[in-house]
């Protein structure tokens, strides 16, 4: 650092040290692995590139989602980030509902996704798709006949 023009580049590479780099994890058979959670379920995920098959528990996607909706769910992150029916998925899934799990089962997708392909980082960041959804179930208190019912008031 002995002059002015030294600190000058010093400034320049600093913006970037800031940034954090997101790269490519991939196993040696070609599949990204990631972990979804949603309320109790959680969902692990491999993606690896393909015809868009779902298979999820060793059953067919609309097999073991049979509602519509849950569906939609799930391809979310693929109309999100513009790769429909370029990946297949392997996903199993434990715990919950079929609501917990298909989320889950997205926020799997959308983080194993980005790890296959840190260019759809923005597109699912932007959507809420790698954020997992902090809301669970109530505990139970002493006292109580729920979380928060009490019990019948009688005046007599």
């Amino acid at each position: 650092m002995a002059d002015l023009s030294s600190l000058a580049d010093l400034k320049a590479a600093a913006p970037q040290a800031d940034q954090p780099v997101h790269e490519r994890k991939v196993d040696a058979q070609g599949r990204s692995y990631a972990t979804g959670k949603r309320k109790n379920a959680v969902a692990r995920v491999w993606v690896k590139p393909g015809s868009g098959k779902i298979t999820v528990n060793g059953r067919d996607v609309t097999q073991y989602f049979a509602r519509p909706v849950l569906r939609m769910l799930i391809n979310q992150p693929f109309q999100t980030a513009r790769v429909e029916g370029q990946f297949d998925i392997v996903a199993t899934v434990a715990g919950g509902g079929l609501s917990g799990q298909a989320g889950a089962l997205r926020h799997g997708i959308s983080r194993a996704l980005t790890f296959f392909d840190p260019a759809t980082r923005p597109a699912l960041k932007a959507g809420g798709f790698l954020t997992r959804d902090p809301r669970v179930v109530e505990r139970k208190k002493y006292g109580k006949h729920k979380a928060r019912r009490s019990t019948q008031f009688s005046k007599r």
